[in-house]
């Protein structure tokens, strides 16, 4: 059988796609979090062979939404028992709105928190979450975030991303530098364009696909049919063949 090819979403669609969840739909920026965080660490449990307790994850966030994933998925790895401790890509001022809740949520547990500009070198560890950019990069990564991605790459643990590895355009599949080497991509609602470019598929490692809640009649505003449907809790494994994103069968 043959397996289901999945559409994708160019940054003006992914861009409309939060607009309508937000504006029309009432998804607010909290849930989408939410659901970012969810989905990163059910594949963060499967990449630690299904037990996280006591395992050392490092996150690095960043202060946009990209980053707001990566701190709720820290939560949640925290609730179920890991050791997470979070490198944040800018002071906690700056992390505003959705984001700001979410590391006001870690601040308030106790979590353990770093800051990029202190100089901070990252620990060893078992598993690295990558949620420092998210889509709509247009250039090579500067300051704060180019020094985590260098920082991410030099580190012996394998790397989780959210989305798309950090450093990847999300339209054309361009590899800015520095970039992320991911050993595993999730990404949220569908895939980015520009993951299906060879040169980007090739720093995705594994393909992940988790929803955020999007209900069917918004995927018909977007003119996307054949869009996928989520079970409760679940995530969906993917493959890159010849430019095209289909599910695992």
């Amino acid at each position: 059988m043959a397996r289901q090819a999945l559409p994708t979403l160019t940054n003006p669609q992914a861009k409309e796609l939060e607009r309508l969840l937000v504006q029309d739909y009432a998804i607010g920026w909290p849930q989408l979090l939410d659901s970012a965080g969810r989905g990163l660490a059910l594949v963060a449990c499967e990449l630690l062979d299904g037990d996280v307790v006591d395992r050392p994850i490092v996150v690095l966030a960043g202060r946009g939404p990209n980053g707001g994933g990566g701190l709720a998925a820290a939560r949640l790895l925290l609730n179920a028992g890991a050791w997470v401790q979070v490198v944040c890509s800018h002071p906690a001022s700056s992390y505003q709105g959705a984001a700001g809740r979410q590391l006001a949520a870690l601040q308030a547990m106790g979590a353990a928190l770093a800051w990029a500009e202190d100089g901070w070198e990252l620990p060893p560890c078992d598993l690295l979450i990558d949620a420092i950019i998210g889509h709509g990069l247009r250039g090579d990564p500067r300051g704060p975030a180019r020094s985590l991605i260098q920082l991410a790459n030099s580190n012996a643990a394998p790397i989780l991303s959210l989305d798309l590895p950090s450093g990847v355009d999300s339209e054309g599949g361009r590899l800015f530098d520095p970039h992320v080497r991911a050993a595993a991509t999730l990404a949220l609602a569908l895939p980015k364009a520009g993951l299906c470019a060879p040169a980007a598929a090739a720093v995705c490692g594994d393909l992940y696909l988790a929803g955020i809640g999007a209900p069917a009649a918004l995927w018909a505003r977007l003119g996307i049919d054949d869009a996928p449907l989520f079970g409760c809790n679940s995530v969906m494994p993917l493959d890159v063949v010849d430019g095209v994103v289909a599910i695992r069968e």
